[in-house]
């Protein structure tokens, strides 16, 4: 689907505030309410937006310990990156999982409550996966800049 200008206009809308009401919305785009609420249930249906969700903070609820892992495989048997992939969307402590080019095969993000979790993490869920030949962990110190979302202005 080719996204035309009003569509980008809702989406940075969206982005920044999903509990919009559709009126406010359609005045801050420039729409009437009618087209505006067709404009987003076409952008649903479409798959363009996923869902709709609360930015939390995790520090605040007690996941502190916040790291970067970068995972190589020994080799790249279909089975091996099924079960891992598998298993990793199924662990509530992985943020966010990319499989990438370079030195390591995937990359996760990861938080858990401390370093006793994430290292129970490790032995009972990421050692026990067949194929995994080393995790390289890099632990966040800061977080500079965490942004949902992407600018979609013209």
């Amino acid at each position: 689907m080719e996204l035309e200008p009003q569509d980008r206009r809702i989406l940075n809308c969206l982005q920044k505030n999903g509990r919009i009401s559709n009126q406010d919305l359609a005045e801050a785009v420039g729409m009437s309410s009618s087209a505006c609420w067709r404009r987003v249930r076409m952008l649903e249906s479409n798959g363009i937006i996923k869902g709709y969700g609360a930015i939390i903070d995790a520090d605040a609820t007690g996941l502190q310990f916040h790291a970067i892992l970068h995972i190589m495989l020994t080799r790249h048997k279909p089975e091996n990156q099924r079960d891992f992939v598998r298993t990793i969307r199924a662990r509530p402590e992985v943020l966010g999982c990319y499989q990438t080019t370079g030195d390591a095969d995937y990359h996760l993000i990861v938080r858990c409550a401390n370093k006793e979790d994430y290292n129970r993490f490790l032995d009972d869920t990421l050692f026990r996966l067949p194929g995994v030949a080393n995790v390289r962990t890099n632990l966040v110190l800061k977080e500079i800049k965490h942004q949902i979302g992407v600018d979609l202005d013209d």
